[in-house]
C-alpha cells in the first residue's frame, strides 16, 4: 500500500487514513495530546444551557441535548433537513453501530434524517478534496485533524462550529485542540489513540521473561531470551508500511526534547542531530533481527497469517500497534480466550536520550461539519460524544478509548484498562508524525521508514526526506 493511501483497521473493521498534512500551520503540530482520560478537565457533564431531550434513546440511553448547545448563536433548525455523512465504518459493528447512533438521534429529532455513506478509508484521501473543491459536499465527514483538517478549512467549506461547541467541548480534555484551526472548532473526536507494544503473557512467561521490558536495554535482551526459546520476538506488517513508522517517531521521541521535536515538524526541517541519532537507534533495532521471517511482505490486520494475527494466534509474542489492536484482534484467531494471555506496555526509554522518555505517539478519530450540514450536525457530535452514546460505542466495540472519558468506565478489558491508565500518566502525546507535518513531508518520511526497513537509506537520509521537502 502506497504512503498515499496508508490506512490502519480499526474497531470492527474500521479503518483509517495516516490522515494528510498540511504546510506551514503550526498548530496541531504543537498540541501535545494529552488524551482525555489523563485529563483534569472533567466532562462538562453535557451541554450547558441547553436542555435535555425528552426522547432519549431507550438502547443508549443517550442525554445529549437536542439544541448541541442551542443559543441565540447557534439555533438548533426547526425545518426539516438530512445530513449526508460519510464515515469510514464499511463493516460492522461500526457500520451497525453508526446507523443506531444515527436513528437514535432521528428518533429525539424527527426533523433530522440521515443519508449514511459508508466510505472504504482510503478513499477519503481523494474523495474529501474533491467533495469540498465541489458544491456539494456531505454535510459531515471522517476527519483526523491535524494538517489534513487545517488543509481543508482552506477550501471555505468547513463550519466554523465554535459557537455551538464552546459550552460542552471540554468534556473531551485537551486532546481535542487537535481538531481546532487557528482556535476555532473545525472538527471533534469521538476517540483517542495511543502506540505502544502488545505481548503474550504466555510466550513471555515460556521464554522465562517475568516482566515487560522498561528500557531497550532490557528488550533487547528479551528479544534474546525469546530467539533462544524458539520464539519470533515482534510481528510487523511491514507490507502495509504505515507500521514501520512507528519505530522511528517513538526513536524520535526519545531522543529529542519535545521542543525540538514540535518546532521541527512545524518548520519541516528535521536538521537537529538527534534525528540522526533516532535513525542509528532504528539501525541498531533492526540489526537484531526481532522481526518475523518475511515482515516486508506481511500485512498488518488482513488475516490469521497478519502481524496482529501472528500475536493473536501466539505465533509472535510482540507487536508495536494502537490501542485499538485489541478489538481488530478477535476475527483473526479461533483462541476465543486469547485476550487473556495478552499484556501491554509503553515504548521503552533510552539510556542517554534527550527526549522525553515518558512520551506517547498516538492520535484520534473524529468528525467535521461543512457549511451546508445546519446546526443539527454540531448537535449531532454533541450526541456522539455524550457519556452514555460514547458507552454504547465502546460496548459494541467501535471505540477503544472515548474521547469523552466519562465514558472509559464502560471499558472492561483489563489490558486495555491498562492502556488507559498509562495515558494518564504520559507527559504528552505525539500526533503521529506523517499527520503533523505537511502532506507532502509526511508521505515522503513514511517512504524514507519503510525503505529503511528494507535495507535502502541511512539515519542521515531519514532525516533529510522530511528536510527536503
Amino acid at each position: 500500500m502506497s504512503t498515499s493511501s496508508e490506512d490502519r483497521r480499526l474497531p470492527g473493521g474500521w479503518t483509517r487514513t495516516k490522515a494528510r498534512r498540511r504546510a506551514g500551520l503550526a498548530l496541531a503540530v504543537a498540541v501535545a495530546l494529552t488524551v482525555a482520560a489523563c485529563s483534569s478537565g472533567k466532562s462538562t457533564g453535557g451541554s450547558s444551557g441547553t436542555s435535555p431531550s425528552a426522547g432519549g434513546s431507550s438502547s443508549t440511553n443517550a442525554s445529549a441535548s437536542s439544541s448541541g448547545g442551542a443559543s441565540s448563536s447557534c439555533p438548533f433548525p426547526t425545518d426539516s433537513v438530512t445530513l449526508t455523512w460519510w464515515h469510514n465504518a464499511t463493516a460492522d459493528p461500526g457500520k451497525a453501530a453508526w446507523q443506531k447512533t444515527a436513528d437514535d438521534f432521528h428518533a429525539q429529532h424527527p426533523n433530522v434524517s440521515f443519508n449514511i455513506v459508508p466510505i472504504q478509508n482510503e478513499q477519503f484521501t481523494t474523495k474529501v478534496p474533491a467533495a469540498l473543491e465541489s458544491n456539494n459536499p456531505p454535510s459531515l465527514y471522517q476527519q483526523w485533524g491535524g494538517g489534513s483538517e487545517a488543509t481543508q478549512v482552506k477550501s471555505g467549506k468547513l463550519m466554523d462550529m465554535t459557537a455551538c461547541v464552546s459550552s460542552w467541548v471540554d468534556r473531551l480534555g485537551p486532546s481535542a485542540k487537535g481538531w481546532q484551526v487557528d482556535g476555532k472548532w473545525y472538527g471533534i473526536p469521538y476517540d483517542y489513540h495511543i502506540v505502544g507494544f502488545w505481548y503474550r503473557t504466555d510466550l513471555f512467561q515460556k521464554a522465562g521473561i517475568t516482566s515487560p521490558p522498561k528500557t531497550m536495554d532490557e528488550l533487547y535482551q528479551d528479544i534474546d531470551k525469546l530467539k533462544a526459546a524458539g520464539i519470533t520476538p515482534i510481528a510487523l506488517g511491514g507490507k502495509d508500511r504505515w507500521p514501520d513508522a512507528f519505530y522511528w517517531e517513538y526513536f524520535v521521541l526519545r531522543e529529542c526534547p519535545k521542543d525540538t521535536v514540535t518546532s521541527s515538524i512545524a518548520n519541516v526541517k528535521f536538521s537537529d542531530p538527534c534525528f540522526v541519532k533516532a535513525g542509528q537507534d532504528m539501525k541498531k533495532f533492526l540489526d537484531a533481527k526481532p522481526f518475523q521471517t518475511g515482515f516486508l511482505g506481511t500485512p498488518a490486520q488482513q488475516g490469521a497469517g497478519s502481524s496482529a494475527g501472528l500475536v493473536a494466534n501466539g505465533k509472535a509474542a510482540m507487536e508495536l500497534q494502537g490501542d485499538w489492536e485489541i478489538l481488530v484482534m478477535p476475527s483473526l484467531t479461533q483462541d476465543k480466550n486469547f485476550a487473556s494471555k495478552l499484556g501491554w506496555f509503553p515504548f521503552p526509554s533510552v539510556s542517554g536520550g534527550a527526549g522525553d522518555q515518558n512520551a506517547g505517539l498516538g492520535g484520534g478519530d473524529g468528525f467535521s461539519c461543512t457549511y451546508k450540514a445546519t446546526n443539527a450536525c454540531p448537535a449531532f457530535l454533541e450526541y456522539i460524544t455524550s457519556a452514555d452514546v460514547q458507552r454504547y460505542l465502546v460496548k459494541q466495540s467501535a471505540v477503544s478509548l472515548p474521547s469523552n472519558s466519562e465514558a472509559s468506565d464502560a471499558i472492561t478489558d483489563p489490558t486495555l484498562k491498562t492502556v488507559l491508565q498509562y495515558i494518564g500518566t504520559v507527559s504528552y502525546n505525539q500526533l503521529y508524525f506523517d499527520q503533523a507535518l505537511p502532506t507532502d513531508a509526511g508521505q515522503a518520511l513514511d517512504s524514507a521508514v519503510a525503505d529503511f526497513f528494507a535495507g535502502s537509506g541511512s539515519p542521515e537520509s531519514l532525516a533529510a526526506s522530511v528536510s527536503s521537502k
